[in-house]
């Protein structure tokens, strides 16, 4: 057994939302060989921690259960997005518009962990959806363009009513998340 899990904290998207993702990525697939997430890994992350020892979860999960309640978040979903940037993308992105909620969210989970010697993210929240990875040089045009005559990317709104701590395991291509906590809003 690990001595320690990769761990994140997020919000999952409901399911006529990740459907209406899933319709579309069906389109988009085929036209590029990237490394493509299962829409069942499709959520909103709020704090990523990485490594975590195993046997300080229980603190972790202690720590989250004390951050500051916002109430429900409900985000729109939709447009696409490339990370870095679009000249040079590693990541294929879905947009997420949300409230101020989710930003301060984000901000008191990363206090939260930064309190047990978590090292906090230093750039702006950005809220997103990673639809896929890009590895090396891959020739993206046809998806590019595939995009570009989607007759919408407006995927519908979900609403949160708790966050969760998940665990990430390799997988063959592409890794799994496991609920490990969940967390009133």
């Amino acid at each position: 057994m690990p001595n320690s899990l990769r761990l994140f904290t997020g919000l999952s998207i409901e399911y006529p939302v990740r459907r209406n993702l899933e319709l579309v990525l069906e389109h988009l697939r085929p036209l590029a060989p990237i490394h493509w997430s299962p829409s069942d890994n499709f959520h909103i992350t709020t704090c990523f921690l990485g490594a975590w020892e195993v046997d300080r979860v229980e603190e972790l999960k202690q720590a989250l259960s004390l951050v500051p309640k916002t109430g429900p978040i409900a985000t729109r979903i939709g447009g696409f997005g490339w990370y870095p940037n679009p000249h040079h993308p590693r990541v294929l992105v879905t947009g997420v518009q949300a409230p101020e909620a989710l930003h301060t969210l984000a901000r008191t989970t990363n206090e939260a962990c930064a309190k047990l010697g978590f090292q906090p993210e230093k750039r702006d929240y950005s809220p997103h959806l990673t639809i896929a990875r890009i590895k090396g040089e891959q020739d993206v045009r046809a998806l590019r363009t595939g995009i570009a005559q989607l007759p919408s990317a407006d995927f519908g709104m979900s609403t949160a009513t708790k966050f969760l701590l998940y665990k990430s395991e390799p997988g063959e291509t592409a890794s799994s998340y496991k609920v490990i906590g969940e967390f009133a809003l």
